[in-house]
């Protein structure tokens, strides 16, 4: 028996909330244990939470509290909690913020239901995925003259295979297609996952993936974007 995807929804709007909670609970394999009202009463609640929550769906324009700094505190405290930002406001200011600070999608509020489901199952299997607006706005920010440039890593000597499955993470495939396509163990590739981030010094795979653009570490067609 699969085991469900424990998700927690936070957003100020009760009606909006309700209404993703019942749509959830009716797709197979998620389970949603609670809802927050707004940032501080989701912090509330993971202080006395257990199980945590494995996905976070989080609004970002909420009262005492707003998403952009909860989600900046659930980094620190809980960094296996995966975010995924569910927003009105979906502008590329924004999305480069909540994208630096971790999250690992965006989405907007009027996104089709059956694509916030599949975000959630990609988020939890894979730690992110970016659609295509918000991979180019990722792109774009991270190659713009005005972008800060990431600091020189000299010393850092990435294999061929290392670079086969960064590649790879960075279009998007699962550990198990991965591993299906170079022929190795899924166990596998995610030692050489653990060895890209801490090589690299990423916190994290939604890292990896921007930090791997921002160097032109990887070679993405524009067709993916």
């Amino acid at each position: 028996m699969i085991q469900s995807i424990r998700i927690a929804l936070t957003d100020d709007e009760a009606l909006f909330r309700k209404g993703l909670r019942s749509l959830l609970e009716e797709a197979e394999g998620l389970d949603v244990l609670w809802e927050a009202e707004d940032g501080q009463n989701l912090l509330d609640k993971l202080a006395s939470a257990d199980p945590l929550p494995e996905v976070l769906l989080l609004d970002l324009k909420m009262p005492r509290l707003t998403g952009i700094e909860a989600a900046k505190v659930i980094r620190e405290k809980y960094p296996d909690i995966r975010i995924v930002v569910l927003s009105t406001y979906f502008s590329k200011a924004f999305i480069v913020n909540m994208i630096e600070i971790g999250a690992g999608a965006y989405l907007a509020k009027n996104t089709d239901p059956d694509e916030v489901i599949m975000t959630i199952r990609e988020v939890q299997q894979k730690g992110f995925y970016y659609s295509g607006p918000v991979m180019e706005v990722i792109r774009e920010h991270v190659m713009a003259p005005h972008a800060p440039k990431p600091k020189p890593v000299f010393e850092v000597e990435i294999t061929t295979r290392e670079q086969e499955i960064l590649q790879l993470i960075c279009e998007q495939y699962t550990t198990s297609e991965i591993a299906d396509k170079l022929f190795i163990s899924p166990r596998t590739v995610d030692g050489h996952r653990n060895n890209l981030l801490e090589k690299l010094g990423c916190r994290n795979t939604a890292g990896l993936v921007v930090f791997a653009i921002q160097k032109q570490l990887v070679n993405l067609p524009p067709v993916s974007f």
